[in-house]
């Protein structure tokens, strides 16, 4: 498997590209922004993106869907209770003091449970609410893709339309910590980290 990470925007949001080796099929998960530079890192690994997908809908995370549908033809996913934030980024990024491109519609709208596959990997929704009510993470044995569920001893912010504090760590305990301590945890903003260094160490969801 072939994962590649990139901070985009100003916000230095994370961007992941995960590629299958064995057929250069790949998914783009939260491209936030420059395109650009996201289209050349799928063209230095070969890789075709085959869908999109948005762990959640804040502008940071979806930026650059419209640019990367465009120039790929890939599917757009993501969960019905953040697809309404698409059609709002540019007055979210304002508030910001930033700018946003619209965002085109989701292709397909994923659930708890769903199947994402591409060549020969498949990943799994798992719906982690809390920061947002439609806040997705996306599992693949012994790794997970969390958005701003859960960071490298911290949480994601839960002050904004939608986020609730109680959800978002009842998501990290009950839906996150039981896919095992030696899972890595890719984030959505900074390092990456593991199930079992959080469950240890973190302060805000520690077992």
């Amino acid at each position: 498997m072939i994962i590649k990470e990139l901070a985009v925007g100003p916000i230095m949001a994370n961007c992941f590209i995960v590629g299958c080796e064995d057929t250069h099929k790949a998914v783009v998960i939260d491209p936030g922004d420059e395109s650009d530079r996201i289209l050349l890192s799928l063209a230095e690994s070969k890789l075709t993106a085959k869908y999109i997908i948005n762990t959640h809908g804040h502008f940071d995370h979806v930026g650059a869907n419209r640019k990367m549908k465009e120039a790929t033809g890939a599917e757009l996913m993501i969960h019905p209770l953040d697809a309404p934030m698409l059609e709002h980024l540019t007055s979210a990024a304002s508030s910001f003091g930033l700018s946003a491109e619209s965002s085109p519609d989701a292709d397909k709208e994923i659930v708890d449970g769903d199947i994402i596959s591409f060549g020969k990997i498949e990943l799994k929704v798992i719906h982690t609410p809390g920061h947002s009510q439609g806040g997705v993470s996306l599992y693949t044995t012994g790794h997970v893709f969390v958005g701003d569920t859960l960071f490298a001893g911290s949480i994601g912010r839960t002050d904004f339309p939608g986020g609730d504090y109680n959800t978002l760590i009842s998501s990290v305990q009950k839906r996150l910590f039981p896919l095992g301590d030696d899972t890595r945890v890719y984030c959505g903003h900074g390092p990456q980290t593991t199930i079992g260094q959080e469950k240890k160490f973190n302060p805000f969801v520690k077992i």
